[in-house]
């Protein structure tokens, strides 16, 4: 349990979130983004992106508890210590996030259809390019190494920047814009 000031940050096993979703005790935040909550979701969540969170502060009514939740417990807890350093009051998250919950056999819901996440994209894209790179320097010609070192220069930039050219380019890619639309809708 983390404490800050006033309130107070708890971890939540996968079981005791259920007995309270099932008694209606717990208002759920999911801080994932939103193609990951769209793709995959414990069955009442509220999805609020980690860049809305601050903005739009959650809370619960009086006879409900706040738990924040992801994939892994790594997010939600981040997200929670930031609500606590901003003055929230008792918080909890799901320790283990979205795995442990299936871990333990307990349902989701979503649209196993729904685009990859953005940046899973990315991974597979990046991963293809570089291989690629490799494959065809080896085979074909030395020249098409730099395609490898171009794709490297660009994630190094990205993690450094946090602006990702490749993750902007394939979010107006259409299989990603239909999805978009549906979230607004």
């Amino acid at each position: 349990m983390a404490e800050r000031g006033e309130g107070t940050l708890r971890e939540v096993d996968p079981a005791t979130l259920r007995a309270w979703l099932e008694a209606g005790e717990v208002r759920l935040v999911d801080v994932r983004a939103r193609d990951e909550y769209r793709r995959e979701r414990i069955a009442g969540a509220v999805s609020v992106p980690p860049g809305e969170l601050e903005a739009r502060p959650q809370t619960a009514p009086a006879d409900q508890r706040l738990v924040l939740m992801c994939s892994s417990g790594a997010r939600s807890r981040q997200a929670g210590e930031r609500l606590l350093a901003a003055g929230a009051g008792e918080l909890c998250h799901l320790a283990g996030g979205l795995q442990a919950w299936k871990r333990a056999g307990l349902p989701v819901e979503g649209d196993a259809g729904a685009p990859l996440p953005l940046m899973r994209q990315v991974q597979i894209a990046a991963g293809s390019l570089a291989l690629s790179g490799f494959l065809l320097g080896v085979l074909v010609s030395p020249w098409w190494h730099a395609l490898s070192g171009f794709v490297g220069a660009g994630l190094l930039v990205a993690g450094i920047t946090g602006f990702c050219g490749m993750a902007r380019l394939l979010a107006v890619m259409p299989w990603n814009r239909a999805s978009r639309r549906q979230a607004t809708a």
